[in-house]
């Protein structure tokens, strides 16, 4: 009886349609095929290039020890960036080969970040020796501490047991990045819907169902709220040391919780990498929360795709209205732009890097 209301339905379509000489609908269509052109008219501003330089605290270029800057520079030198963060700076040998070779190039225009590795915490001189790489990467030119989130999720011990971001082994190195005035930027965990079931209700099912490798059971590898609680843990032993929480800490979209989070941890900073469209859906809470914490917020994009830095732009000094997003599968839904006060921007945008990341060229930024 379904099939046959729906051939009915169906056949009743096409005769409407075949009289006012437009195609049949296709009823099939399913959901990742809808994505219809907004018909709303209103102005536009497209942002190919910030309105200040800017700093980007979140970026990965994994063969700086040998590449030929030219073609990067010339891309930021385009998108009005003055400075570039590599945060995949490995560490030791290959580090000190990293910041040779871009003195030789570009020595202002380029900082590294140093990273340490966890798999090995079970030797008995593994915090002894961590520390003295980390001494060693800050004397050839490193300016902070990078901390994936494999090191809270995937590395395990010789045990086979995953290491916590905060387990005690690793606090003399939070201690010695403090000491050194160098900053660490942790990633820890994923948005928390990729820990949530896959069904109606999630709001990242259509990314989920693209990137099926994305999707975490409840305790793989430890609940989402267990994985923040420790690096959250890291922040609260250590307030000598400052820490950049990647991604707005995966709360860009609660914003008053994160608001709490910069209250109780005062050695705590953001950078907005790969969530600008979590802001850009809510204005006037973006608003709030970058008047409030305008000293403590950061430029970060994550993955370098010199194209996508325009939606970052259009974001933050823009009012546009009702724009997209460049990967529909990470946001369905449309954005609007926080034009933001020059004062906050350019805080965004240098001022705040320029504080907290040592032996950085203030001279290619303005006063």
């Amino acid at each position: 009886m379904r099939n046959i209301l729906l051939l009915i339905a169906l056949l009743i379509t096409e005769s409407l349609l075949a009289q006012g000489g437009r195609q049949p609908l296709d009823i099939r269509m399913d959901f990742e095929s809808y994505d219809p052109p907004s018909t709303l008219v209103v102005p536009e501003h497209p942002t190919t290039r910030a309105k200040y330089p800017f700093i980007d605290v979140h970026s990965h270029h994994w063969r700086m020890d040998t590449a030929n800057l030219d073609k990067l520079i010339r891309e930021m030198d385009s998108l009005n960036m003055g400075i570039i963060v590599n945060l995949s700076g490995r560490g030791g040998r290959t580090l000190k080969a990293m910041t040779e070779n871009i003195a030789k190039q570009y020595p202002n225009r380029v900082a590294v970040f140093t990273n340490i590795n966890l798999r090995s915490i079970d030797d008995p001189d593994w915090t002894e020796e961590t520390v003295k790489q980390i001494e060693f990467d800050v004397a050839n030119g490193a300016r902070g501490l990078k901390i994936y989130k494999s090191q809270g999720m995937f590395n395990t011990d010789s045990s086979g047991n995953r290491i916590r971001i905060n387990d005690p082994r690793i606090d003399p190195v939070w201690a010695k990045c403090g000491e050194l005035g160098i900053p660490v930027i942790i990633h820890a965990a994923d948005p928390r819907p990729f820990w949530q079931p896959l069904d109606s209700l999630n709001e990242r099912w259509l990314e989920l169902k693209l990137r099926p490798g994305r999707k975490r059971e409840a305790d793989d590898p430890a609940p989402w709220e267990t994985i923040i609680a420790e690096q959250h843990d890291v922040f609260r032993k250590h307030p000598n040391t400052t820490f950049i929480n990647a991604h707005f800490g995966w709360f860009a979209n609660d914003l008053a919780r994160l608001d709490s989070l910069m209250a109780e941890f005062p050695n705590m900073y953001v950078e907005f990498g790969a969530v600008i469209a979590e802001l850009g859906r809510q204005p006037r809470m973006a608003n709030w929360f970058f008047e409030k914490h305008q000293d403590r917020i950061l430029f970060g994009k994550d993955a370098y795709h010199p194209e996508e830095y325009h939606t970052y732009f259009r974001v933050l000094e823009t009012a546009d209205e009702y724009f997209p997003y460049y990967k529909r599968y990470h946001a369905f839904w449309k954005m609007y732009g926080l034009d933001l006060p020059d004062e906050i921007l350019k805080k965004v945008y240098y001022k705040n890097a320029l504080r907290i990341i040592p032996g950085l060229d203030a001279s290619l930024f303005p006063e």
